[in-house]
């Protein structure tokens, strides 16, 4: 009777304490958020601090580093992520310009018609600049700077990691995605109701 009750307790603490499996780009459901960010720069900051927030309150956030495995193709796991997601969080910071791949994910972003908030971190929109390093085609870093201006002229969020209350910015950043969720779904309500009609 002992070693029973210990196998029932032992299945209760695992169903409470073990951790949600997170969507993973793989099993084929959306995300609702993707987060564009240069690592380097915001990974274990902004970037993942959103992602555990977002995770926290039930929404599906999508960070490269969380939901794709060793050996996952970048491109094969990160495109249809970002056509498939509801919404789009930028976060800017002093080195993004500087990836490729950071981009890459923004200008798909825009040429999918996702929403996008901008969030401007440690840089002003005036800093951020399309650089040619000479690995990208002309067509590419016309593709590139035609994003960011779509972005940088799109009312966003800044934070300065230095001076700024962590609690605030997430709470404000949280509420922001949220409204956008809630304004996305209206729309699409009405869109199906209209269509039924």
């Amino acid at each position: 009777m002992q070693l029973r009750g210990a196998s029932s307790a032992k299945s209760l603490y695992r169903k409470i304490l073990e951790p949600k499996t997170r969507v993973n780009a793989t099993t084929k459901t959306p995300c609702d958020i993707f987060i564009n960010h240069r690592g380097i720069d915001t990974k274990k900051k902004i970037a993942g601090l959103l992602d555990d927030h977002f995770y926290r309150m039930g929404l599906r956030p999508f960070l490269d580093n969380r939901n794709m495995q060793p050996g996952d193709r970048l491109y094969d796991e990160i495109n249809p992520a970002i056509r498939n997601c509801k919404i789009g969080v930028a976060v800017f910071s002093p080195n993004y310009c500087d990836s490729h791949f950071c981009l890459h994910e923004l200008a798909l972003l825009i040429e999918n018609k996702k929403r996008v908030i901008p969030i401007f971190c440690d840089v002003k929109p005036s800093q951020l600049r399309v650089m040619d390093y000479g690995m990208s085609s002309a067509k590419e870093l016309e593709r590139f700077s035609w994003a960011l201006e779509e972005a940088k002229h799109t009312v966003g969020l800044t934070f300065d990691t230095l001076t700024g209350d962590w609690s605030h910015f997430l709470n404000t950043a949280t509420d922001a995605v949220i409204k956008n969720l809630a304004k996305l779904e209206a729309g699409n309500s009405s869109k199906s109701c209209a269509a039924s009609s």
